[in-house]
């Protein structure tokens, strides 16, 4: 199945665009070591990665993270932005999709829940992502995903229709964020998403297995 081509492509940042999870685990287990409580393995914490610091925190601490939750993320925020960028890299096929995207003259934003202070560090370290000029980050508004402003004001500043945009994510607030937009949505399963979740049932328009992959969704 083919469809119109997208007047714009937004794009979540973790586990669509960039592989963090190792910087965003390495973070959490400093933490952990500092108070020597047992690590966590990568099996473990890739799956919860798009969750970020509060969804990694509460499964390595449980329900004392909700009475440590300052400290804690505070303790991890640090530890993550001293290496934010030491082992995270794009996807196997993000460089060679954003290469196709701007050869097609289709412009692209980055909506993530990150806050800027971290998404602002992060970004420049890729020079892929250098020609994308709008950068929607968790605290630019004062809501962030599942809340649909968020890709709603980056539509506005690409000066595109919403409803003729295409939102790639990895995590059912993705989807459901781009379904409130009235964006074409479509689901990145090489991302972070874990055995108990169920992303058949989010509504997305499509799934992709690899970024290269959307480019077939639609017909030049």
């Amino acid at each position: 199945m083919t469809n119109p081509i997208p007047q714009a492509v937004l794009f979540d940042l973790d586990g669509t665009l960039l592989d963090t999870a190792p910087d965003l685990g390495a973070a959490l287990n400093q933490v952990l070591a500092s108070e020597k409580r047992p690590l966590v393995s990568a099996e473990e914490y890739t799956p919860l990665a798009s969750h970020g610091s509060a969804g990694l925190l509460r499964y390595a601490y449980g329900d004392e993270f909700d009475q440590r939750r300052d400290e804690l993320r505070s303790a991890f925020l640090s530890a993550y932005a001293a290496n934010i960028a030491a082992n995270t890299k794009p996807f196997h096929g993000v460089r060679e999709l954003l290469q196709q995207l701007q050869q097609r003259s289709i412009p692209v934003a980055i909506v993530t829940n990150k806050p800027h202070a971290l998404t602002a560090q992060l970004v420049p370290f890729y020079q892929e992502f250098a020609h994308i000029q709008v950068v929607i980050s968790g605290d630019t508004l004062a809501v962030a995903k599942p809340n649909p402003e968020p890709l709603l004001h980056a539509a506005n500043l690409l000066r595109v229709d919403a409803s003729s945009c295409w939102y790639i994510g990895d995590a059912e607030r993705d989807i459901e964020a781009g379904r409130r937009a009235n964006m074409f949505t479509v689901l990145a399963r090489y991302g972070y998403i874990s055995a108990t979740d169920q992303p058949e049932i989010w509504g997305a328009n499509a799934m992709i297995d690899h970024p290269a992959e959307l480019l077939e969704l639609w017909s030049d």
